[in-house]
C-alpha cells in the first residue's frame, strides 16, 4: 500500500514510523516546503492520504486529494466550519474521505462511554457538568477537536445544556470547556459531573501521539477501496 503523507510534524514522523513497521509504503511527503506538488499526486500514484496539518491548510489539502481520485484520512482539528463543504464534494465526486477528531482507539471507546453518561445524567438534573482538556504548548486550537467532540456529544443528549462555550459559562445552560496548554503533554480529557452531594468523572490520558498515529494508519488501510464518508464508528462499529 502507497502512502501520501501530508504534513511531516512530530504526528507526521510518527505515522511514517508505524506505516513502515506495518509494510506499508510512504510513497510522497508532502510539507510546508512542497505544497504544490500535492496538486499532482493523483489516485494513479498513491492509494491512500494521511493528512495531519493546520487549521488553516487542511480543508486545500483534502480537497485536492478528492479532486485527484485519492481516498483520504485527516486528523488536523481547527478547521470544522468547512467539514460539510468537504463532505459534499467528496459524494459529488464519489471519493473517499475519512475524518476523526482523535484516532485512538482508546479514546474513541471513551466518546462511546460519554454519551451513555449523558443519556443516564439527562435524569439528574442536580448535577452540573464540565469538560477539561490538557494539551503540549504546541497545539494552536483551543478547544481541542477531542474536548468539542465530547461537548457535542453531550448536547446531543443533555437537554439542558444548549452550547459549548470557552473556559468560564455565562449562562446555566453553557457547557463550559477549559483548556490547558502544558509542556510535552500528548492530551488529557475529563468530563465531571457535579452537584452538592458528589462528584462523577471520566477520562482518558494519552501516554504518547503511538495511539493516535496507529489509528490513522488502520483507518488508511480500511478505507482502500471504499467510497463514501466515514467516522471512526463506521471502522470500529461501536
Amino acid at each position: 500500500m502507497k502512502i501520501l503523507l501530508i504534513g511531516y510534524g512530530k504526528m507526521g514522523k510518527t505515522i511514517e514510523r508505524i506505516a513502515k513497521e506495518r509494510g506499508r509504503q510512504i510513497a510522497h511527503i508532502i510539507d510546508i516546503h512542497n505544497r504544490g506538488d500535492l496538486q499532482h499526486i493523483t489516485g494513479k500514484d498513491v492509494d491512500v492520504a494521511i493528512e495531519f496539518t493546520q487549521p488553516e491548510s487542511a480543508f486545500d489539502n483534502i480537497y485536492a486529494c478528492i479532486s485527484n481520485g485519492v481516498p483520504v484520512i485527516s486528523g488536523t482539528t481547527g478547521w470544522l466550519d468547512r467539514k460539510p463543504e468537504i463532505e459534499e464534494y467528496c459524494r459529488q465526486k464519489g471519493g473517499a474521505f475519512f475524518y476523526a477528531s482523535n484516532f485512538s482507539i482508546g479514546v474513541n471507546i471513551f466518546f462511546k462511554i460519554n454519551r451513555f453518561l449523558a443519556q443516564i445524567m439527562k435524569g439528574f438534573a442536580e448535577y452540573d457538568v464540565r469538560i477539561e482538556e490538557i494539551h503540549h504548548t504546541e497545539k494552536k486550537d483551543a478547544p481541542s477537536g477531542t474536548a468539542i467532540t465530547l461537548a457535542e456529544d453531550i448536547l446531543k443528549h443533555l437537554d439542558r445544556k444548549k452550547r459549548w462555550v470557552k473556559e468560564t459559562p455565562n449562562e446555566a445552560d453553557d457547557l463550559a470547556i477549559a483548556s490547558k496548554r502544558e509542556k510535552d503533554v500528548p492530551g488529557v480529557h475529563t468530563v465531571s459531573y457535579f452537584s452538592l452531594a458528589d462528584d462523577i468523572e471520566i477520562k482518558h490520558t494519552a501516554h504518547s501521539r503511538e495511539g493516535f498515529a496507529l489509528g490513522a494508519v488502520l483507518a488508511a488501510e480500511w478505507i482502500v477501496g471504499k467510497k463514501g464518508v466515514f467516522t471512526m464508528d463506521d471502522y470500529l462499529r461501536i
